[in-house]
């Protein structure tokens, strides 16, 4: 498969490391980030790195436009220590739609987007985040605006000029710095039962580059861990 591949996220952690995966294979790379001055390091050869808004059809639209795929890799802040009073609720809402609409009108397909463990379903079958036991409470807003996403997605029309989508959910924690082993497994809907190794970032991005050379799930979200 020629062509490049849009990442937009490509200033966090899953976003470098699809980024650094896919240069590993020959791809050009356009990395989008809402401030590219706050990512001087991004840029490298085959790295272009442009200023977008995944929630803005139009900003998709002109970032798309050329590529075989895209990666969506964003997160609205850097995590809970940020707190949650300037979370939009639909943030992740608003990015799907945005995303299934500048991807269509642009011609690209594959749509590979890294998913959220707390909206996995946990062994009585009830998401993760439902559970107050295992789950902490205070991050539930950022859980349920994910899973927004997800469903928005979900609800996204098949048909001949569909963006293909695959959402790849890590089935527990990522492990920054773990070295890639080029292997990893595909679940469920479920988490997966027993407390294997963690995935690493870089394993996870194999997946995620994997399943736009080879695409082997359409329009689902599935589990990804370590391979055992």
């Amino acid at each position: 498969m020629g062509g490049g591949i849009v990442v937009f996220g490509g200033g966090g952690r899953a976003g470098r490391a699809v980024t650094a995966e896919a240069r590993r294979r020959g791809y050009e790379v356009t990395a989008v980030v809402r401030e590219p001055a706050r990512y001087p390091e991004l840029g490298a050869e085959g790295v272009t790195v442009v200023r977008g808004d995944v929630t803005d059809p139009g900003a998709v639209r002109a970032v798309g436009g050329g590529h075989v795929a895209a990666v969506h890799a964003v997160s609205p802040f850097s995590g809970p220590e940020q707190g949650f009073d300037s979370l939009d609720p639909d943030f992740f809402a608003k990015a799907a739609d945005a995303l299934l609409s500048g991807l269509t009108a642009t011609g690209v397909r594959r749509l590979v987007a890294v998913g959220l463990f707390a909206n996995l379903l946990g062994a009585d079958g009830r998401p993760v985040m439902d559970d107050p036991a295992v789950f902490p409470p205070e991050i539930r807003p950022f859980a349920r605006a994910h899973t927004a996403g997800l469903d928005r997605l979900r609800a996204h029309a098949a048909g001949e000029d569909a963006v293909d989508w695959v959402m790849l959910t890590p089935g527990g924690g990522l492990e920054q710095g773990a070295p890639r082993t080029g292997r990893y497994a595909f679940g469920g809907e479920r988490v997966p039962e027993g407390a294997g190794p963690m995935l690493s970032y870089a394993d996870l991005a194999v997946a995620v580059v994997d399943e736009i050379e080879w695409p082997t799930r359409h329009r689902t979200r599935v589990s990804v861990t370590a391979a055992e």
